[in-house]
């Protein structure tokens, strides 16, 4: 139930993160407005506070795995969003980011 709820925040996080800047990308960049801006710093506020939630203790841990998570989110949010097509080379690498978000967070500790 840990891991669950830890994924859970972790895909919260990467859509509050991604989203919001892609907001601001959109309001700065495709020239949308103040408040497509407005709403990416909200969403990037929220993401501070998602990653808070996460059962573990050790920030320096949770944006270290997060990052992973980050890089494959990333590519999602594009595939699905931009409609971008990742290479092979992009999905080898975001496997790789999530196996090593997986061994960061999940791998057996003692002491816990």
């Amino acid at each position: 139930m840990i891991v669950a709820r830890s994924l859970l925040l972790f895909l919260l996080a990467a859509l509050a993160e991604i989203g919001g800047a892609w907001l601001i990308w959109q309001g700065w960049r495709e020239q949308r407005g103040l408040w497509w801006i407005a709403a990416g710093v909200i969403a990037l506020g929220a993401y501070g506070f998602v990653a808070t939630l996460q059962p573990d203790a050790n920030f320096g841990r949770i944006l270290a795995a997060y990052g992973g998570v980050f890089v494959a989110g990333s590519l999602a949010w594009g595939v699905v969003v931009d409609r971008f097509r990742p290479d092979r080379w992009d999905l080898i690498g975001a496997a790789v980011c999530l196996i090593g978000v997986a061994v960061i967070m999940y791998a057996p500790r003692t002491g816990r």
